[in-house]
């Protein structure tokens, strides 16, 4: 008789279509070597239906499942887990991942139908629990599950934890998933490992738990980074914690890439503080827009770092992210944590002034979450923090915030993403830091979103500025008019219905029509429109022009490459 071998499942939801799996691959590959075990990997998001998610599940018929969990999937993946073992009550089914890595007595206890939890880096406990269920043609027996160390289990009729399974010393140790095949390269963004563990021991983050940094072999990261380069993936994120930790193996690896990189670009977390002069030599010749760098600011005040365990000095910090800003052409991203010990929401602001003076491309700005393990949780019973029982465990008031300001602070952030983050308002952000804090902008126009439908256009949203604008600083012309140059370097203004910041300057449109701008040549079979406007200044100098200007905007539209704006100035003989 045949042996038809074993089938391993391993499955994760995301939080969104375009994020893939690190994990899954990286499991599915440290079990390649498993004789009679063929393994499939499938990748759903939280936005699917449970129905059809459970049905997918069971179809693939799988003698043993393996589920990756994280904050935002815990709950959906728990329901369909408890589903899944009443449809297949044989089948062995195993929880890996940050979010089930504590707390799993608990877990296992609401949850019968989990078989066993793998804590903590899982390929080693992973690897060695499969084995045992291939040879075993399912579930193993209580004495051998016990020798398996790193995982949950239960042992008749309890619930055990065998011993703790240090962090793997040499990562490389297993195949690379690439190499393999195993990771979908057709999602706009692919994660690589190039080194586990983290220097800094900040008290909200998981990475706090293992501060012994583990590299990847210089040949492997070359050949995973190559694989990925020559197949021109969109964009190449790495999930080291902290990848200049090693100043010389960060230089040697941004060299690597830019002398083999085709198309893609790289997005690293970095302490900024660690940046050398070399380093800046170095970046200052990355093409523009090629290096994505996120750098975690979490708060300008050192006193308040320093009681999360963060050492980092704000001042050195801020100063190396301006000459990021300043000396290339790398895309910066920062970060801010809400919620941190002592600081209530005017020190918040403070810290938001200080990013945005910067003129950062992003500013990510979340309330802390208090997540399981970390030290952050025993400061929170300590300080009276309140949060969330459920992920992803969101403080709901601190001793310096309360919860009515913890929601400004997220309606500030939703803002922060639609005029900041969006590119679409550099010139009106420019008018507003003129005229005030952008920080203040911010907190004032975050009160009057509270209850606001969201807008669902881009139209909408500068006539949700508007309102902001008029309210805050009243019938200002000068910022309405940048406002509306704004909209136009981003928007064709239709007849139908004009953005509110136009007032009576309403402009003139064009013929439509194939046609020249600035010495340019559209291609064939492009939709072609025209917009003159008269503005308050001439804003495409530098600085701007005090002159009032008409600029011509022409809108090329053509079926499958979007749409893009040429602005110029105009005059009755011709564009200049």
């Amino acid at each position: 008789m045949i042996d038809a071998g074993m089938k391993l499942l391993l499955a994760t939801l995301h939080s969104r279509y375009s994020h893939s799996s690190l994990a899954l691959p990286s499991l599915a590959a440290a079990c390649s070597g498993i004789a009679g075990l063929s393994c499939v990997i499938r990748e759903w998001t939280i936005h699917e239906h449970h129905d059809r998610l459970l049905r997918g599940l069971v179809a693939e018929e799988a003698d043993l499942y393996g589920f990756s969990c994280y904050i935002w999937n815990l709950e959906q993946t728990l329901r369909l887990v408890d589903d899944l073992k009443q449809i297949l009550p044989q089948a062995v089914i195993v929880l890996g991942g940050p979010e089930v890595s504590f707390g799993t007595f608990q877990l296992m206890s609401a949850h019968l139908a989990i078989d066993c939890v793998v804590r903590g880096e899982g390929e080693e406990s992973f690897r060695e629990l499969a084995g045992l269920v291939v040879a075993c043609r399912g579930l193993p027996p209580d004495e051998l599950l016990g020798k398996v160390s790193g995982i949950t289990c239960r042992r008749e009729g309890e619930i055990i934890a065998t011993s703790d399974r240090p962090p793997i010393s040499c990562p490389e140790l297993f195949p690379s998933p690439f190499a393999a095949g195993l990771v979908d390269l057709t999602k706009p963004l692919v994660y690589v490992e190039t080194s586990r563990g983290c220097p800094f021991s900040c008290a909200f983050c998981l990475s706090s738990l293992d501060r012994s940094v583990r590299s990847h072999g210089e040949q492997r990261i070359r050949e995973d980074l190559s694989f990925l380069m020559e197949r021109e993936v969109a964009t190449i994120k790495l999930v080291d914690r902290t990848f200049n930790y090693d100043p010389q193996r960060a230089t040697e690896i941004w060299e690597f890439i830019l002398r083999h990189n085709r198309s893609s670009m790289f997005h690293f977390e970095i302490a900024a503080e660690l940046l050398t002069d070399d380093h800046f030599r170095l970046l200052g010749a990355v093409p523009q827009g090629i290096f994505r760098f996120e750098m975690g600011v979490q708060s300008g005040d050192a006193e308040t770092l320093q009681r999360v365990g963060r050492k980092s000095d704000p001042e050195k910090l801020l100063a190396a992210v301006r000459r990021v800003r300043r000396e290339t052409g790398v895309v910066v991203h920062l970060d801010l944590v809400a919620g941190l010990p002592g600081e209530g929401y005017d020190g918040f602001l403070r810290s938001l002034e200080l990013l945005l003076a910067i003129g950062p491309h992003h500013i990510q700005v979340e309330p802390l979450k208090v997540l399981k393990g970390v030290p952050m949780r025993r400061i929170a019973a300590e300080e009276g923090y309140r949060y969330a029982a459920a992920p992803p465990y969101k403080i709901l008031s601190t001793p310096w915030l309360s919860y009515e300001e913890i929601c400004r602070i997220e309606d500030l952030s939703r803002l922060l993403d639609l005029i900041h983050n969006s590119g679409r308002f550099p010139r009106l952000l420019k008018g507003l830091e003129a005229a005030g804090t952008l920080s203040s902008f911010f907190h004032r126009s975050a009160a009057l979103f509270s209850g606001v439908t969201e807008p669902k256009s881009f139209l909408d949203l500068s006539d949700l500025i508007h309102r902001f604008l008029t309210e805050i600083h009243g019938e200002c012309s000068h910022l309405l008019d940048l406002l509306s140059f704004d909209f136009c370097r981003n928007e064709y203004p239709a007849t139908s219905r004009l953005p509110l910041c136009f007032g009576q300057v309403v402009g003139s449109r064009e013929a439509r029509g194939p046609g020249f701008t600035g010495g340019e040549t559209f291609p064939a079979g492009a939709r072609i429109r025209r917009f003159r406007r008269i503005f308050l200044k001439n804003y495409l100098e530098i600085p701007w022009g005090e002159e009032a200007t008409e600029f011509l905007f022409t809108y090329v539209a053509k079926q499958g490459e979007g749409e893009r704006v040429v602005v110029e100035r105009f005059t009755k003989a011709r564009p200049v």
